[in-house]
């Protein structure tokens, strides 16, 4: 081991004695002899420091380097690009800047910035980074709150290696820069509290919500998060300290001077209200940071959303989409709703409907049938209103409806859901998709050959193609595996409280023993609120997948709570 304290009397990494010379003097390990930083960075310490460094990562950058592979072999198998109905709408947003009514503009704003590059094949190779790169931010998260090697690696596995996430990485959608912009916000978060760091992830956090729109309700969470949370070097209570004699008690405002029971002095009780304001401000003003960041980038995107329709708000679809919700229950029998409202009723045993998808975008949806575009402020208001109505007069169906859907996450394998033509879609394909046939898409298609400057089908290139495929039907995380990793950091910390109640006293408040409960609770809110306010779909399940590992892998951290 090469030492490098003065007087050891060992060498150093650049060869020389550290000990006394013959000239009484002692040699200080800089500025190196001959050759300054140069020659100190090619020493053995250096060597030794690089050396030391992988050996200590070496399982990590493994399973980083088979990620890197299969997304290489992925990238030379489907060039430039796999398809979903979603991207030809992001493309026109791209190249027609116009905020959409369906979804917010924020992955065609990313799409914009790489169009320089002419290459869908360059965007595909970004976003495998941005895989990647949760992959490491995953497990320098762990490892920087005190986790294990083994768990911070097992933590980062799933989002590198499951053959789904690289799918969808290759997919032209916005869930993996979703999926990395709020990891990034955790890793920051995480770390120490520096007002830097919580504008940085306060501006992930808009970024995100800009994306994909629930984001919103995560922003609130982080917030809640950031207010409750009680810092290590802050207590939320403050202790009596013993009272003083003499000046140092007579200028003393806590404890009050006197005698038990008497009543504090005016002035000590102003002083001491100020104090408790204080202290509030003090632990509220993360939060309010927080989102004063996130909200301007949101207001500013609302306010072109206002400029474009007059209507308020960053989509105009949300009524829409929890109407195509409701229909998985809604009985207009029990409902008995207004004559205005009741031409959206289906009079068919909620048994035998399609999924809720299908009363958004099928031609004989009753609402689609309608005159006019479907995401109309009229016809926005008309389904929201069905749909409250809905909630109001059947809340326990809607509440099992719910469940049902959330538990589609949990299944041990993935049936076809919701229809084998979007299920397909989440699969590497034998074949050369076809080019889309509605009018959207196709405007969309002709946008995209202006951006690629050239064709845009995906070409299927064998035998790296079949390798892939035939990884993906092996290597992929069950939903049940899911759930297990979610059961895990509640039931731990509940067993931990449980069993020594001491211990958790001694931590003190704020320690890494709590945690792993923001990324979990991101990580459960990105299960639900779709599932409550639209529909399962397995896209949406994934970006759930490295918080919840993240969380699980925290449950090893030792390190106190620097946040």
């Amino acid at each position: 081991m090469v030492a490098s304290e003065r007087g050891s009397g060992v060498r150093t990494g650049a060869g020389e004695p550290s000990g006394p010379s013959s000239g009484g003097r002692v040699r200080s390990w800089w500025p190196p002899s001959g050759g300054g930083f140069s020659s100190w960075w090619s020493s053995e310490r250096a060597g030794a420091r690089l050396w030391g460094g992988l050996r200590a990562h070496r399982w990590f950058l493994g399973v980083l380097g088979l990620g890197v592979a299969l997304r290489v072999v992925a990238m030379l198998g489907y060039r430039p690009v796999l398809w979903f109905p979603d991207s030809y709408t992001y493309v026109v947003t791209a190249l027609r800047p116009r905020p959409d009514l369906v979804r917010p503009a924020g992955y065609s704003m990313f799409l914009r910035l790489l169009e320089p590059f002419h290459s869908f094949g360059f965007v595909a190779f970004v976003q495998h980074l941005l895989g990647a790169a949760i992959g490491v931010l995953v497990y320098a998260a762990v490892r920087r709150a005190g986790g294990r090697v083994w768990a911070a690696t097992l933590a980062a596995a799933p989002v590198l290696l499951d053959a789904y996430q690289v799918q969808l990485e290759h997919l032209l959608v916005s869930d993996t820069l979703f999926a990395f912009l709020l990891v990034a916000a955790m890793y920051v978060l995480l770390g120490r509290p520096r007002w830097r760091a919580v504008c940085l992830a306060g501006a992930l956090l808009g970024a995100a919500t800009l994306t994909r729109t629930v984001g919103l309700p995560l922003l609130a969470v982080v917030a809640v998060w950031l207010l409750v949370r009680r810092p290590s070097r802050e207590p939320l209570v403050r202790r009596p300290r013993k009272q003083t004699s003499g000046a140092d008690a007579a200028g003393a405002v806590w404890p009050p001077v006197g005698r038990p029971g008497e009543q504090a002095p005016a002035a000590g009780r102003a002083v001491g209200a100020r104090g408790v304001m204080t202290r509030a401000w003090r632990r509220a003003r993360p939060a309010a940071v927080l989102v004063l960041v996130a909200l301007v980038p949101i207001a500013g995107y609302a306010a072109w959303f206002w400029a474009t329709y007059h209507r308020v708000g960053i989509v105009g679809s949300n009524g829409v989409f929890l109407y195509g919700r409701t229909m998985s229950f809604a009985d207009c029998s029990v409902m008995r709703p207004p004559r205005d409202l009741a031409v959206l009723c289906d009079d068919r045993p909620p048994s035998r409907r399609p999924p809720s998808q299908e009363y958004v975008w099928a031609p004989d949806a009753p609402l689609v049938a309608l005159p006019g575009i479907t995401f109309t402020q009229e016809t926005d208001r008309l389904a929201g209103r069905f749909a409250l109505l809905a909630l109001r007069s059947q809340p326990l169906d809607y509440a099992a409806s719910v469940l049902s859907e959330l538990a589609r996450s949990f299944t041990p394998n993935r049936p076809v859901y919701p229809d084998q033509e979007i299920y397909d879609y989440y699969e590497f394909p034998a074949r050369t998709p076809p080019p889309p046939g509605r009018y959207p898409a196709t405007y969309g298609a002709s946008l995209a050959v202006r951006y690629e400057r050239g064709p845009i089908g995906t070409r299927v290139v064998e035998p790296l193609a079949g390798w892939t495929r035939a990884y993906q039907d092996v290597v992929w995380l069950p939903g049940t595996a899911l759930l297990a990793v979610l059961l895990l950091p509640p039931g731990v910390a509940a067993g931990r409280a449980w069993r020594s109640r001491a211990r958790r006293r001694a931590e003190g408040p704020g320690t890494s023993r709590t945690a792993w409960a923001p990324p979990w609770v991101m990580a459960v809110s990105l299960l639900v609120i779709p599932a409550a306010t639209a529909e399962f779909d397995y896209r949406y399940v994934l970006p759930a997948v490295p918080l919840a590992f993240l969380s699980a892998g925290l449950l090893t951290a030792r390190q106190t709570d620097r946040s």
